[in-house]
């Protein structure tokens, strides 16, 4: 996994979990679903960058 990768993965967790808070601070469910998918869709992007260099090290 390049660590452009691993910094653009953490990037949009991050910014999920951002999400998450303000739709939570604010009561939109919209937006809090939002940051939820975000954070769902980096780390299947890391799981993904993960196994993708465990087939490179074989």
């Amino acid at each position: 996994m390049g660590l452009d990768d691993k910094i653009g993965n953490a990037a949009e967790k991050l910014g999920g979990k951002g999400k998450e808070a303000a739709g939570e601070a604010t009561g939109d469910e919209s937006l809090k679903a939002e940051g939820r998918g975000e954070q769902v869709k980096a780390d299947l992007k890391q799981a993904g960058e993960k196994i993708k260099d465990a087939f490179k090290k074989d």
